[in-house]
């Protein structure tokens, strides 16, 4: 791969981040796009590394990575529209193309020209169509239990789709409640699944956010045919016994990215990151390592 794309890229920080309050009046920073005010935040010092969470997830669902990739980054992290503190924006779906242009403009915020970019599920294909959309602000691609889209994509199972249309209809509880057998493996204890249902209560996203994002996902035309323009580092992870984002798209992806590498986490579900933390970090860490970027 260019050594290129691994390096620091210098850039003058020419904007300042817009500044909102939380509940208790204290600045948090968001930035506006298209009427949305995108809620985001920074930690740690190095190479930026833009986050992309998935379907109605807010960016707090990073905890088990963090520990070990902040130390080596600047880890830049958003609540996508329509979840958590970013919360429901104008009516519509909330299209891919909108995500990807939201997290350029939380790179613009941020003072960052490029970065190095991690999606996860929708996420994922938000990354995807980040990197399709602003291939020079795009230092390297890790793709994360996700899909092209139509037609190249490997569909849910009925069971599946039927569980994402009917949460919107539930409490955040009972949707979170009824995913489980879909995102979490079998083995994953019920007290690690425990914490990360305490995260997603804390900024919870509401019901009509989540089907604007799910409704994007279901108009998305796919990237299958744009995916062969990408030529940055590429890292495709997914769990081996993913319920919701069948593993046979990782393949897909490995195929259609060029230079790309594909790792399966043995026995991971969906939540890759939180059924097996410790090799995904060391997959995360010894891809980026290789790079000679950290």
């Amino acid at each position: 791969m260019p050594a290129e794309y691994w390096n620091a890229v210098s850039w003058e920080r020419w904007r300042e981040p817009q500044r909102t309050t939380d509940l208790e009046g204290a600045a948090v920073p968001t930035v506006v796009r298209d009427g949305a005010a995108v809620w985001w935040e920074a930690d740690g010092h190095g190479p930026p590394l833009l986050m992309i969470q998935g379907l109605g997830y807010p960016a707090d669902m990073w905890w088990r990575l963090l520990p070990a990739l902040t130390p080596r980054f600047r880890t830049i992290r958003f609540d996508n529209r329509g979840a958590g503190r970013t919360g429901i924006c104008p009516p519509g779906p909330h299209t891919m193309e909108a995500l990807a242009a939201d997290a350029a403009a939380v790179l613009d915020a941020a003072g960052e020209f490029s970065a190095h970019v991690l999606g996860v599920s929708m996420g994922g294909v938000v990354a995807q169509e980040f990197a399709l959309a602003y291939p020079e602000r795009t230092r390297s691609l890790v793709l994360g239990c996700t899909h092209p889209g139509p037609p190249d994509s490997v569909q849910p199972s009925v069971d599946a789709l039927a569980m994402l249309g009917q949460r919107s209809r539930m409490t955040l509880a009972e949707a979170i409640e009824a995913s489980i057998p879909f995102i979490y493996a079998p083995d994953t204890p019920r007290e690690r699944i425990d914490e990360d249902v305490a995260v997603r209560l804390a900024n919870p996203t509401d019901p009509v956010g989540y089907e604007l994002q799910l409704r994007g996902i279901v108009a998305h035309g796919g990237t299958g045919s744009r995916l062969p323009r990408l030529s940055v580092p590429t890292l495709v992870l997914h769990g081996s016994v993913d319920r919701l984002v069948p593993p046979g798209n990782a393949a897909v992806l490995g195929r259609l990215i060029p230079g790309s590498r594909v790792e399966m986490l043995d026995g991971a579900s969906h939540l890759f990151f939180t059924d097996r933390p410790e090799r995904t970090q060391e997959l995360l860490l010894g891809f980026y390592d290789r790079g000679l970027i950290c």
